[in-house]
Formats: structure tokens, sequence, C-alpha cells
């Protein structure tokens, strides 16, 4: 169920992406050069998405694949080349046709970016969906809803990450602070582990899914833990 502090939210995130910083985000997704701080952050999402791409199948053919915030494209464009189906989703539509740009060849697959909400059920089924990154922005309740809601519409598994709640994570965000307001990043909602587990095991979509994978990347002001859902 949508609410409206993931609706509030989710028009900051659009705002942001769109308007704020969205050079910057394209610079930090592409192979330009960047400062120590932001070098950093690219190294952890390279390895977070080499992560969640490794437990996808390695033949994706026949199968259908939402990358629910896809962003600039870069998970979508290698699960296409494995020759999937995917709906590629963003709110931003800058960063959306950026992605078109970027991705003219989606490999032995199909790739489609569509400017749009992760949740919206329009969307359709799929057999896998992967929500790197999309989520951390959200209240802990608001992210196990929007697992529940992707779950009813994936058969074989969802991959999601989180900001795990760390001393060291917040004191990063205090830094953060302190760069230019357009250098920023939207806040993030730092979780604990045993909480949203409880928040997940209340969701009615979830009955019948159970916990996988996780695994953590650190990489200076990357923090992130991926996690994977699976049917029981």
């Amino acid at each position: 169920m949508i609410t409206l502090t993931y609706t509030r939210r989710r028009a900051q995130l659009e705002t942001y992406f769109d308007r704020t910083a969205v050079q910057a985000w394209a610079r930090m997704t592409s192979d330009a050069p960047l400062g120590s701080i932001r070098a950093t952050v690219r190294a952890g999402r390279d390895r977070m998405r080499t992560t969640l791409l490794s437990w996808l199948p390695e033949d994706l053919r026949g199968r259908r694949v939402l990358d629910a915030g896809c962003g600039t494209g870069a998970l979508a464009l290698e699960a296409a080349r494995r020759g999937a189906e995917v709906v590629a989703v963003d709110l931003s539509p800058t960063l959306i046709a950026l992605a078109r740009e970027r991705c003219r060849d989606g490999g032995a697959g199909r790739l489609d970016f569509v400017v749009g909400d992760m949740l919206d059920p329009g969307f359709g089924s799929f057999d896998h969906v992967v929500a790197m990154d999309s989520l951390i922005h959200y209240r802990a309740a608001d992210m196990a809803a929007s697992v529940g809601a992707l779950a009813a519409r994936a058969s074989g598994s969802v991959l999601f990450t989180v900001a795990p709640r760390t001393m060291l994570l917040g004191v990063m965000h205090s830094v953060g602070r302190l760069f230019p307001r357009g250098l920023r990043a939207p806040a993030i909602e730092p979780v604990a582990t045993a909480s949203l587990g409880q928040l997940l095991a209340a969701q009615p979509p979830l009955a019948g899914w159970q916990l996988g994978r996780t695994a953590r990347v650190d990489s200076g002001f990357y923090i992130s833990e991926a996690k994977e859902m699976v049917p029981a």
C-alpha cells in the first residue's frame, strides 16, 4: 500500500535526481574522473551491482526482469545482455533519457526504459525484481511495504539493498551535510536489520517468502547491504 510518507519522499527524490544533482549523478555513473570520496562511492556501487547480478541466473532468456529505480541503466543493460526482457523504471525523465542514450545496444534481450513509479502494478509480473539503492531513501515501514508490493508481482526473487544502521554510517551522513546542497545525496534512511526483518514478516504479500542471501559492501562513503527474498 502506498502511504503518504512514501508519496512525499518519492516527490523529493524525483526533484533531486531530475533537477538538483542530475549532472553530478550522470558523472558518478560514468567513467569520468572523480574526487576521492565519490570514487569510493562509485567503486562500492560497482561492487554492489556485480553482487546483485551474480544472484540472477546467468542465462535469463525467457525471463522477465524489473529494474526498480534503474538510474542510468547499467544493471538493466547487463540483464538484457543475458537475454532477459527488462523493464527499467525510474522517477527521473532525465536519467531515463540518459539511460536510453547509454544503452542503445540491448544485447540478446529486450530493454524498455520507462519513467514511472517502481510500484506501479501496470508494469505486470516478473520472474525477478532488482531494487538497487532505490529503497534506501524510504522509511523502514515504507521500505518493507515496497518489498511486499514488488514480491506480489514476482515469482523468482526480489533483490534489494538497505543502508544498515551503523555508527560509521551516521558519522558519514553528518559529514555529508557539509557538502554544498546541490552535491548532496538525498537523505538515506538507515535501518536496523532485526527491525526490518519484523516489518517484512508482517507484510501479507511476503507470506510464503523467506530471506535468502545477504551481502554487505563497505567502500568509503558507500555502505550498503544486499538482501534476497525468495519463495519458501
